[in-house]
C-alpha cells in the first residue's frame, strides 16, 4: 500500500451506522477496496467503498494507467453518488490501473486506492488459485486483515471425508489455509486427527481480537494440531480417535493463532470439557450430562464475535444446543486469553428453559439497544454479562434470521423456524424480549416442521422483509405483519445477497442468483458463475458472500469444480443508491465473521436496508493499521468526530 493511502487511512472517524446509545466500537481499518472486473461487451465496471471515516460529502475521481502511460480521468465530473461506473474506453488485453482519488470540499487529494487489471484478466469475476491438498474439497471461508495492510484476506476451510455429528465413521483432518485476493497461500494450519471433520465440529473466527490491527484466528484443537510454523500442539503421537470414528476422550484446547504466520499464540483448555471429571469419560457419563452416551449432544459446536463491553470484540465459543447448552466468552488482550464468563444453561434451575433451545447457528447483535451484544442462541438470548435475558422455549431450529426486519417497529427482528412439529413451525419475534409478533404452526403429518427459512425484503409493495419457509406443510409468502402475499414463493430459501442496483435483495443458492418478479410470482436468473459449485450438501451454500470489495452490494466467493480455484464473483450492474461499506456496520461485520459456523445463513444488517430507508450514520472508530508510516496504538489516538 502506497504511503499517501496509508496516511489517509490512519485517520479515525466517528460515525453512527445503528440508533443504539453505544460507546464506539473498535473496529477494522479497510482501505479504499477498489475493484474493477472486465465485461464481455468490452467495458469495465470500477467500483470502489465508501469508508465508515470518510468526511461528509466526500466525492470521488476516478483515472485509469494504461501499461504506464499518463493517467486519464474516467468520469466527467466528480462521483458524488453511488461510487461505481462503467468505464466505456477500456481496452482489454491491457494492463490497466483504475486510480481513486478523493476529494474533500472540492480540493483533490492523493490516491488512497488502486486496482490492476491483468492482461488476461476474466470477465465478470477475480481468479484465486489454490494448493488444495489432495482428496479434499474447499468449504466454508472467512476474512480478515491478517497482515494489516487495510486489505482482507481470505482464511479457507479445506474438507476431506467428514461426518455429522449424528453419524459414526472415520473422518479427515480439518485443514485450514491462508490466501492473499491473488492467490498467494500465506500459510496451512492441520487440526489433526484428533479433531473430527464435519459442519458441527470446526467453526472458526477470523477477527482482530486485541485491537493490534492485524487479525486472529481462533479454533478448537486438540493433541496433534499443527500450526502454520509446523509447532505441533500437546501430544503429536496421541489418538484420540475410537473404532467408530467418534473422538469421544482427551484432552481439548482452544488456541488463538497468529493471523501473519499462522504460528499458535496461546492454548488453553476449551471451556467446557466434556465431561467435569474425567478426559475419558463413559457413555454413561456423557449421556447424563448430554443426553446420549454415542457423541452426537456433546459434539455440537458453535462460535462468534461479540463486543460484550460496547467497545472491544470477545470471542464466543460454545457447545450444545439440543439439551444442555454453554458459552464461554473469552478475551484476548495482550497476549492473554482469559475467560471471561461461562453460561451453562444446567449450572441453576432457572436456567432450564434455556437449554434444547440452540440452532445449528447463532447471531451476535445489539438486541436491547444498550450498547452491547447479546448471543441470539436459537429459541433463547445470552446477556452481554453471562446471564439469560429470555428464553422463548420454542425448541430447536435450523434457520435463523435477525435484524431490522420491520422499520415500522422499533428495534430488531427475530425470523426463526421451529423443527419440532408444534405452533410456531415459522415465527416473528421482538429481539430484545422475545415477544411474539406472529407465528404460523406446522401441519405436516410428518412430525417435524420446516428445514428451511429465509427472511429478506423481496417486494417493495410491503415494507420490511418477506419470509417463507419449507417444510412442516407451510406454504406460501408472508410480510412483516406476518400476512399472506402470495401463494407462491421463491423455489429457493437457503441464502441471499444484495446484487443488483436497487435496495432489494436477491435469492441466492447454488451457483446462481435469481431476483424475485413480485408480480408475476417468479423468479428471474441474474447470474449463473459456470463451472462453479455450492458447498455444504443441501444447504448449497457459497464459500463466501460478503461486501469484501467495491460499493456497499455483497460480493459472491464460489469454488471450481475442480477444487483448484475460487471465483469472486462482483456485480456488473449500475446503481444510483451510495451507502457506507456494510462491513463497517458492526451487526454485518459480526455476521461475516460466524457465517462459516453450523448452517450457514446470510448476514443482516443492524439497520432496516430496503426501499424507503433512511441512510445509515455510523458510531464506530477503526484501529490504526500496524504498518502505516503515521501509526499509533489504540491507547493513544483519540477519535475524531465526523458527523455524516
Amino acid at each position: 500500500m502506497k504511503t499517501m493511502s496509508r496516511i489517509c487511512l490512519a485517520l479515525v472517524g466517528l460515525i453512527t451506522l445503528t440508533t443504539s446509545v453505544s460507546a464506539q466500537r473498535w473496529m477494522e481499518q479497510l482501505d479504499r477496496g477498489v475493484v474493477a472486473i472486465p465485461r464481455k461487451d468490452g467495458s469495465c465496471t470500477v467500483s470502489w467503498r465508501v469508508l465508515g471515516t470518510d468526511a461528509a460529502g466526500v466525492s470521488f475521481n476516478v483515472y485509469r494507467v494504461v501499461e504506464g502511460e499518463i493517467p486519464e480521468r474516467v468520469n466527467f465530473k466528480p462521483v458524488s453518488g453511488a461510487t461505481f461506473l462503467v468505464d466505456e474506453a477500456f481496452r482489454h488485453g491491457t494492463e490497466t490501473t483504475y486510480l481513486v482519488k478523493p476529494l474533500i470540499n472540492g480540493e483533490e487529494r492523493a490516491a488512497d486506492g488502486s486496482f490492476t487489471v491483468a492482461t488476461d484478466a476474466p470477465f465478470d469475476y477475480l481468479s484465486i488459485p489454490l494448493q488444495t491438498p489432495e482428496r479434499y474439497t474447499p468449504n466454508d471461508a472467512s476474512v480478515g486483515d491478517l497482515d494489516g495492510d487495510g486489505q482482507y484476506e481470505i482464511v479457507l476451510h479445506q474438507t476431506g471425508k467428514g461426518r455429522d455429528s449424528s453419524q459414526g465413521g472415520m473422518t479427515d483432518p480439518p485443514i485450514l489455509q491462508a490466501y492473499e485476493f491473488d492467490g498467494t497461500k500465506l500459510w496451512e494450519i492441520n487440526l489433526g486427527k484428533n479433531i473430527r471433520e464435519g459442519a458441527h465440529y470446526t467453526q472458526f473466527m477470523v477477527y482482530d481480537l486485541d485491537g493490534d490491527g492485524i487479525a486472529e484466528v481462533a479454533c478448537k484443537t486438540a493433541d496433534g494440531t499443527v500450526d502454520g510454523v509446523g509447532a505441533v500442539i500437546g501430544d503429536p503421537n496421541a489418538n484420540w480417535v475410537n473404532e467408530g470414528g467418534r473422538i469421544l476422550a482427551g484432552p481439548e484446547f482452544l488456541t488463538i493463532f497468529n493471523g501473519q504466520t499462522g504460528a499458535a499464540m496461546k492454548t488453553v483448555d476449551y471451556i467446557p470439557a466434556r465431561h467435569p471429571d474425567t478426559e475419558t469419560p463413559t457413555g454413561k457419563q456423557l449421556d447424563r450430562i448430554w443426553g446420549d452416551g454415542y457423541g452426537n449432544r456433546v459434539d455440537r459446536f458453535l462460535a462468534g464475535v461479540a463486543y460484550l463491553d460496547g467497545e472491544k470484540p470477545s470471542l464466543i465459543m460454545c457447545r450444545g444446543y439440543y439439551t444442555r447448552s454453554v458459552l464461554a466468552a473469552w478475551n484476548w488482550r495482550e497476549g492473554k486469553l482469559e475467560n471471561v464468563w461461562t453460561f451453562d444453561s444446567s449450572s441453576d434451575p432457572k436456567y432450564r428453559a434455556f437449554s434444547g433451545q440452540g440452532n445449528h447457528g447463532l447471531s451476535i447483535n445489539d438486541v436491547d439497544n444498550d450498547g452491547k451484544d447479546e448471543i441470539v442462541y436459537g429459541g433463547c438470548t445470552i446477556d452481554d454479562d453471562g446471564t439469560g435475558l429470555y428464553s422463548t422455549r420454542l425448541g430447536h431450529g435450523d434457520a435463523l434470521h435477525v435484524g431490522d426486519l420491520d422499520p415500522t417497529r422499533p428495534g430488531l427482528e427475530v425470523f426463526r423456524i421451529q423443527e419440532p412439529r408444534g405452533s410456531a413451525g415459522a415465527h416473528y419475534n421482538e429481539a430484545a424480549t422475545g415477544k411474539m409478533y406472529w407465528k404460523l404452526p406446522s401441519t405436516s403429518r410428518r412430525g417435524e416442521g420446516p428445514g428451511r427459512g429465509l427472511s429478506i425484503d423481496i417486494d417493495p409493495r410491503h415494507k420490511g422483509v418477506e419470509s417463507w419457509v419449507f417444510g412442516g406443510g407451510i406454504r406460501g409468502l408472508y410480510n412483516s405483519d406476518g400476512k399472506r402475499i402470495s401463494d407462491r414463493s421463491p423455489p429457493s430459501c437457503n441464502f441471499a445477497a444484495w446484487w443488483d442496483g436497487d435496495l432489494l435483495r436477491e435469492v441466492l443458492d447454488k451457483n446462481w442468483i435469481g431476483k424475485w418478479d413480485w408480480n408475476e410470482s417468479k423468479l428471474e436468473r441474474l447470474l449463473t458463475a459456470e463451472n462453479c459449485t455450492s458447498s455444504n450438501g443441501t444447504k448449497a451454500t457459497p464459500t463466501l458472500s460478503a461486501d469484501l470489495l467495491g460499493d456497499w452490494r455483497e460480493e459472491v466467493i464460489w469454488r471450481t469444480k475442480d477444487k483448484n480455484e475460487l471465483r469472486l464473483y462482483v456485480t456488473p450492474i449500475p446503481t444510483e443508491h451510495r451507502m457506507t461499506t456494510l462491513m463497517h456496520d458492526p451487526h454485518y461485520r459480526l455476521a461475516i465473521a460466524w457465517q462459516n459456523v453450523g448452517y450457514n445463513q446470510p448476514p443482516h444488517t443492524g439497520f432496516y436496508l430496503g426501499p424507503g430507508m433512511d441512510m445509515p450514520k455510523s458510531n464506530i472508530q477503526v484501529v490504526p493499521l500496524p504498518n502505516a508510516d503515521t501509526q499509533a496504538s489504540s491507547s493513544e489516538l483519540e477519535p475524531q468526530t465526523a458527523e455524516r
